[in-house]
């Protein structure tokens, strides 16, 4: 019981909520979206962007999960995950289409520190409310206008607008949105090993960055979970320095027959090795070797064993040492 508390404490539970909606079937991407724009907190103007996938849930609904960031104020750099229920409505022979979502927000925010150091990793729950427009257009691709209003726990809150572009990974039956998933019969993934090079960047005041890697084995479970294990590389940043074994579930789902995968990880990191400075208490984390991990992910296969992987790492900690681990890797499939 102890062990399933500090779990939730490390991802919270929106991250293992997202992964077993996304498993369950609610949130297979068949829309892929990235936007960008300007975002107004505290008085302040800055930037925000929106990478996003959604799925419906027949003709007048919808679900999405999102990674939010929303940008930089003056003593916060926020951004985290939301999961989102939306109403939509279907207009100009379903080429229009309006919709209103809301939904559960999970942040990251690198704040000015209130027990001194330079800064502190905070960790919080909100909620996103949005407003869309999106025209389709007859080749899959979508244009799309969005506003956000964030509000958190503790912090600013934040309203932005965006513009993007979205594409339908999966060709609809008629113009516009696909009212549901395809579904399949056999498993996205049977074995891969995958070794990877990238970038780590501690998220401070100061952002430094290390040189990181990494080598990991993924097996699929069903058809669309994946397992993965693993060893990670966070290279000698600064502020961290720390190597360990990863795990983590998967929800996955292929596209173009198999040729892209995209996915959603989330589990547990194990520091075997960690040299890193005090925390903003000045208490030193040796002890405290166990960190969340939530990834998001995506595969290109070049052939039937060959394929490329970018994955996207965040390292959850609970002593103000979380990390961004950026790795681009090459795979073999058997």
């Amino acid at each position: 019981m102890a062990g399933h508390v500090r779990v939730q404490r490390l991802l919270g539970p929106s991250a293992l909520g997202a992964l077993l909606f996304a498993a369950s079937g609610a949130v297979h991407a068949q829309e892929f979206s990235l936007s960008g724009g300007v975002s107004r907190s505290s008085g302040e103007h800055t930037y925000s962007w929106a990478a996003a996938y959604e799925q419906g849930l027949g003709e007048y609904f919808a679900a999405s999960f999102t990674w939010l960031n929303e940008g930089h104020v003056t003593d916060h750099h926020r951004d985290g995950q939301a999961i989102q229920l939306w109403a939509r409505l279907p207009l100009a022979q379903r080429r229009l289409v309006l919709s209103a979502g809301a939904g559960p927000y999970r942040y990251f925010d690198t704040s000015t520190a209130e027990q001194g150091g330079s800064y502190s990793n905070t960790h919080g729950w909100g909620g996103v409310f949005s407003l869309r427009a999106q025209y389709y257009f007859a080749n899959r691709w979508i244009a799309q206008f969005q506003v956000n209003r964030v509000q958190v726990q503790r912090g600013p809150n934040s309203t932005a607008a965006l513009i993007g572009i979205a594409y339908q990974l999966d060709a609809p039956d008629t113009p516009g949105p696909r009212d549901w998933a395809p579904s399949r019969t056999t498993k996205v993934t049977n074995n891969e090993v995958t070794a990877y090079l990238g970038q780590t960047i501690v998220n401070s005041s100061s952002s430094q960055t290390a040189l990181g890697a990494a080598l990991d084995y993924r097996r699929g479970l069903w058809n669309y979970v994946d397992w993965t294990i693993g060893y990670l590389h966070e290279g000698n940043a600064d502020l961290v320095r720390r190597d360990g074994i990863t795990t983590q579930l998967w929800a996955t789902r292929g596209f173009f027959n198999d040729r892209l995968t995209l996915g959603l990880g989330a589990g547990l990191y194990y520091a075997v090795r960690q040299n890193s400075e005090p925390d903003i208490t000045g208490d030193n984390d040796a002890d405290d070797r166990l960190a969340g991990i939530i990834s998001v992910s995506a595969s290109y296969r070049l052939g039937d064993h060959w394929s490329t992987r970018v994955t996207w790492n965040r390292i959850v900690t609970r002593y103000n040492r979380d990390t961004d681990v950026i790795l681009a890797g090459l795979g073999y499939r058997f």
